[in-house]
């Protein structure tokens, strides 16, 4: 496994070129995630600080201060990288694909889109023209899924409190893992406390996770299309209830064609992450740093620091 790579407030700051103050209120307000040591030290994600790179404007950035290397493939040449490594079973070629490229600053959307999709495509292409055996198509799911629940358990350490929920999986007659852990990851990585059902999870338990645990947004992914006669009108129940308490249900999936679409009512639907981040953005936008790093204004309009 790649290990996390942790830097000091100081250098967060020279990187950016603000104050180590400014980068100490952004942790506070949970802008930035951090880690603190024992000593009562924060150390920061160098991952959350490139993803806070993206997501604002810095004029005097000095990245070298992080000590990150900068990325010499783009994602076609990792998702050849990630294919070739799952062929071989190799978890730390796999590990270095997944996970090296998400500490080097790429969101979780762009990783499945980009690199884990595609690679994953090839296999399964690859075992339905008979080029590989079942247990090596399995064998790349889970080595693909291992990868990934390690970053979940670094994304979950640094969660805000109050944060929304959501939930979702794969709907009945669906047995596949990596479409919605993948979306779980995504809403774990733009701040959402995220729940993932699993695979082939009955219409029912939807209705049932969505009126005990209240979300704000349930995901159903859609792969495969094998789904008994009664779905439709068992769905129907679940959507009204969702409807009344003011759930937005999102459908996607490789699998979720207009025809799909047309029959089950839903809040937004896409093929992609990327597409699922930016409605759950619309819904709850993440918390952005102060433009130039200055301090909120308090009620007399004067600039206070905590």
């Amino acid at each position: 496994m790649t290990e996390p790579n942790y830097v000091s407030t100081t250098r967060v700051s020279k990187a950016l070129g603000v104050s180590v103050s400014t980068v100490k209120r952004w942790v506070d307000d949970g802008i930035l995630p951090a880690h603190k040591t024992a000593g009562g030290h924060r150390k920061v994600l160098v991952a959350d600080v490139l993803r806070l790179v993206r997501d604002g404007e810095f004029p005097h950035l000095d990245l070298g201060c992080l000590e990150v290397r900068p990325a010499r493939s783009d994602a076609s040449d990792l998702a050849d990288r990630l294919y070739n490594a799952l062929l071989k079973g190799n978890i730390e070629q796999v590990n270095a694909v997944i996970q090296g490229s998400y500490q080097q600053g790429m969101p979780i959307a762009k990783l499945g889109d980009e690199i884990v999709a595609p690679s994953m495509h090839r296999v399964g292409s690859d075992w339905e023209r008979g080029a590989l055996d079942v247990y090596e198509e399995h064998r790349a799911t889970q080595l693909c899924a291992s990868s990934l629940f390690s970053l979940r358990s670094s994304l979950e350490a640094h969660a805000a409190k109050d944060r929304p929920t959501a939930l979702g999986g794969a709907i009945e007659g669906d047995q596949s893992l990596l479409p919605s852990l993948l979306c779980e990851m995504v809403l774990l990585d733009e701040g959402w406390k995220a729940i993932n059902l699993g695979p082939e999870t009955p219409i029912e338990s939807f209705l049932q996770a969505t009126c005990e645990l209240k979300p704000t947004l349930v995901w159903m992914s859609v792969s495969y299309q094998v789904m008994p006669r009664d779905f439709e009108e068992r769905y129907a129940e679940f959507y009204a209830e969702a409807e009344k308490q003011g759930v937005a249900v999102v459908i996607g999936g490789q699998r979720a064609d207009e025809q799909l679409l047309r029959r089950l009512p839903h809040t937004s639907s896409g093929l992609t992450l990327t597409q699922l981040v930016s409605f759950a953005r619309w819904i709850n936008p993440r918390k952005r740093r102060p433009r130039r790093g200055r301090p909120p204004l308090d009620s007399s309009g004067s600039a206070s620091e905590r």
